[in-house]
């Protein structure tokens, strides 16, 4: 797990203090070593560099970066882990191949030298890299299938290129501006986050999760090759065998290469059947007691430390806890936003960051339970989905509009869900009601709050591949495995865990597991009202039966009842006092409407607030034009 930066550009254009202080930028992202390499191509038209910052996880001796081959021929800067990286090892050494190292490194480096950019293919793992192949004059940029590991780009429009992990590396470049792209400042407020490959900053984008870039003689050449299995694969009627024990052998094997690691590790365990699941099956392959780290706030009927406390009980781990409060939050954000480069879009950093901060101080990595609702079926939009079609077919668009719209406006503060869900039912077209799932406003609420004009954009069309033969649940499940994690909560995962400068891995998001999943009937996943059936089938006899038998709570934040009494004047001061950077954004009178109803208790306004707050420290940090 590290951090990666680097630049092209026409030789003498910029010096090489620009990748160094692109490095710099991420130190938080690998405290236990730097490096740079420059290079140039063949006819010495153009300046290549490539920076790394490491955190050792495996070889901390040899695995050094960039990492170059005997002969020269190929340097590597790599973010990640390689999880059959020895695998692929010995199947090297058979073509040939000797290694000095033990890192994954060196053999995604010999990969690379033996198959091209496709090596890519037999990769498992989470990863970003680039590399520099000084033999065939091109660069390489790579990223994993879900997009766990982050890679952003910007091109100078004369054939140079900036790249790297964070956007900071980015806006330390000399010649990369800090402006605002208002067509992502609307998809913000609506989506909750920025949809890829956008990003708030103007002419920075994202290389999308399961892409390659190659640049080649100041041209950027881009392609996919992997998309989520639930976007083609088409199920079996009846699987072979039993697939409660196939997945639960094959769930276990995607714990236990994500235990490989040379550092002390544990897990971040919630409570919920997510990272229960993950601390139990740890707990099979490790000689000594897993440690544990939980989060509860002061507000009891939101902590879930009971019943993390029952897991780690259960499975006899060294558990550590902490609390969270309103006061934390207002400490943490501004340097949560400039961590994350984006607003916060989930107030679940907060508790995340200091999850991996009180982790810090005994281990170097985490598993985490990330990804399963999203491979798995685990929200209640999973199992609303299926009933779309038949809603609207007994619900014309014209009775929506005009009697069951206006009976959700009328729902009291406390039913939000129930408000989304009558929302969310009437809207026909999948790139308007997947969002809106989980969104704050709806694009007519945008429209009429911001006072400036942010254009409207076609979405990508990636995260909406799944073709309509597709299932229901099946193409709402590649939307989220497409754009709701990579660009939202494995960025939130990414930032955090590194701004505390440990490492997170996450066995849900396996690719083999995905596939897998893709093959089984619907009914294996989401069956009536029961979400992730056949992960509590395969944890039947394995965990605590109240945490089986839970509802979905999600990492909540008391954030709702924060605005309206703790944080109530914070709130105000922000969007509305006179030092507001974004108060010239939106038309006051309306802003002072969505507070007070948030306030009065007569409409739950919690998400947009969040984001209207973090938008708000965001631009204080970035001053973007």
């Amino acid at each position: 797990m590290c951090g990666i930066a680097g630049c092209i550009h026409r030789a003498g254009a910029v010096g090489p203090e620009a990748a160094a202080a692109m490095i710099a930028a991420i130190a938080h992202r690998g405290p236990d070593g730097a490096g740079r390499h420059y290079g140039q191509t063949v006819d010495g038209a153009w300046q290549v560099a490539l920076g790394h910052r490491r955190l050792a996880i495996i070889d901390p001796a040899g695995g050094a970066q960039p990492m170059a081959d005997a002969a020269g021929r190929a340097v590597l800067a790599f973010n990640g882990e390689i999880y059959n990286f020895a695998e692929l090892r010995h199947e090297l050494e058979g073509l040939g191949h000797a290694f000095r190292t033990r890192s994954d490194t060196e053999v995604l480096l010999a990969a690379y030298l033996a198959w091209g950019a496709d090596c890519v293919q037999r990769l498992r793992g989470m990863f970003a890299f680039a590399l520099w192949d000084a033999v065939r004059d091109r660069l390489v940029l790579a990223r994993d299938r879900f997009g766990k590991k982050p890679l952003y780009l910007w091109e100078d429009g004369a054939g140079g290129l900036a790249f790297g992990s964070e956007i900071k590396a980015l806006l330390a470049h000399p010649r990369v501006p800090a402006r605002l792209d208002r067509a992502a400042l609307r998809e913000f407020l609506v989506w909750r986050y920025v949809p890829g490959p956008q990003t708030l900053f103007a002419g920075i984008r994202k290389l999308p999760p399961g892409c390659w870039a190659m640049w080649s003689r100041g041209r950027l050449t881009e392609a996919s090759y992997w998309a989520p299995p639930d976007a083609g694969e088409r199920p079996v009627a009846e699987p072979p065998g039993d697939p409660v024990a196939a997945f639960t052998d094959l769930l276990e094997d995607c714990v236990r290469v994500r235990m490989v690691s040379d550092v002390p590790f544990g897990a971040f365990l919630s409570g919920g059947l997510d990272s229960s699941t993950v601390v139990a099956l740890m707990s099979r392959h490790s000689a000594l007691p897993v440690d544990t780290f939980s989060v509860g706030f002061a507000e009891a009927r939101y902590s879930e430390l009971r019943h993390a406390r029952l897991v780690a009980d259960r499975f006899r781990t060294r558990h550590h806890e902490l609390i969270i409060r309103a006061d934390d939050v207002i400490a943490d954000l501004p340097a949560l936003t400039a961590f994350r480069d984006a607003p916060v879009a989930e107030p679940a950093d907060v508790p995340i960051y200091r999850l991996a901060r009180e982790a810090a101080g005994s281990v170097k990595m985490v598993l985490t339970g990330e990804g399963s609702d999203e491979v798995l079926g685990g929200y209640p939009k999973h199992v609303a989905e299926p009933w779309v079609t038949l809603y609207q077919r007994a619900a014309p668009a014209w009775a929506h509009r005009h009697l069951v719209a206006p009976l959700a406006e009328r729902l009291p503060f406390g039913a939000q869900r129930a408000r989304t869900l009558a929302v969310c039912l009437g809207l026909a077209d999948p790139r308007q009601r997947f969002p809106r799932w989980f969104g704050a406003l709806a694009a007519a609420e945008v429209k009429d709050l911001l006072a400036v004009e942010a254009p409207e954009r076609e979405p990508d069309p990636r995260p909406f591949r799944a073709a309509k033969a597709q299932s229901p649940l099946r193409r709402i499940l590649t939307f989220d495995q497409s754009s709701w994690l990579p660009d939202n909560l494995l960025e939130r995962g990414d930032r955090m865990t590194m701004a505390a400068s440990i490492e997170a891995r996450m066995p849900f998001m396996d690719d083999g597991l995905a596939l897998f999943l893709a093959r089984l009937p619907d009914r294996w996943r989401v069956s009536g009202f029961t979400t992730k059936r056949i992960l509590r089938l395969a944890m039947a006899d394995i965990l605590p039966r109240a945490v089986l038998a839970r509802p979905k709570v999600g990492f909540r934040v008391p954030v709702s009842e924060w605005f309206q009494d703790h944080l109530r004047g914070w709130v105000h001061d922000l969007l509305l006092g006179e030092g507001s950077a974004t108060g010239s954004w939106y038309r006051r009178d309306r802003l002072g409407r969505l507070i007070d109803a948030h306030v009065a208790s007569r409409r739950n306004h919690e998400k947009a607030l969040w984001m209207l707050v973090t938008l708000e420290l965001f631009q204080r940090q970035y001053r973007l034009e």
